[in-house]
């Protein structure tokens, strides 16, 4: 694919992997942040459209939650000066656009960090997408409250291609 008849700037195809529609299994930890070891799941769906001619993409996702059915959506955007990409959540409980997380590709493992707040207090977020193919894609959410020293995974969202 080219941008304006440019050839596609390197890693600006990483995410082509998750356009279309999936079925997701997640599975979450009850509490955060407090040595918690009780996961709760449920299943939710997805649908991903590429944006910008492969610059980005945007998603929507329904989250079936045990307490109730909410929907959420994620920007991505590719930055070619960087070779990065920066994730933008926004969740319609709360409907704003989170801080982004940024990161890159690098033998099949996406990996992206960035800066939050959880019950007040600063926290380090890092998501995994980890070795996805066209029919399945597993991520990872975890939280660090001491700068990055130690993380702990609290959701885990496993996709299969519907």
């Amino acid at each position: 694919m080219t941008i304006a008849g440019l050839a596609r700037p390197t890693g600006a195809g990483d995410f082509d992997f998750i356009h279309g529609s999936w079925q997701v299994r997640h599975r979450k930890l009850r509490d955060r942040l407090v040595g918690s070891t009780d996961w709760i799941a449920f299943g939710g769906t997805m649908h991903a459209d590429p944006i910008l001619g492969g610059l980005g993409n945007f998603d929507q996702n329904v989250i079936d939650q045990p307490e109730g059915r909410y929907e959420a959506c994620t920007l991505r955007l590719f930055h070619p000066d960087t070779g990065q990409w920066s994730l933008h959540w926004i969740d319609g409980r709360d409907p704003k656009i989170d801080p982004p997380l940024y990161g890159a590709f690098k033998d099949g493992v996406g990996t992206f960090f960035g800066e939050d707040s959880f019950r007040g207090r600063p926290i380090r977020l890092r998501f995994l997408w980890e070795r996805p193919t066209l029919t399945t894609a597993r991520w990872t959410q975890a939280f660090s409250a001491d700068g990055g020293a130690t993380w702990e995974v609290n959701w885990i969202m496993e996709f299969s291609r519907t």
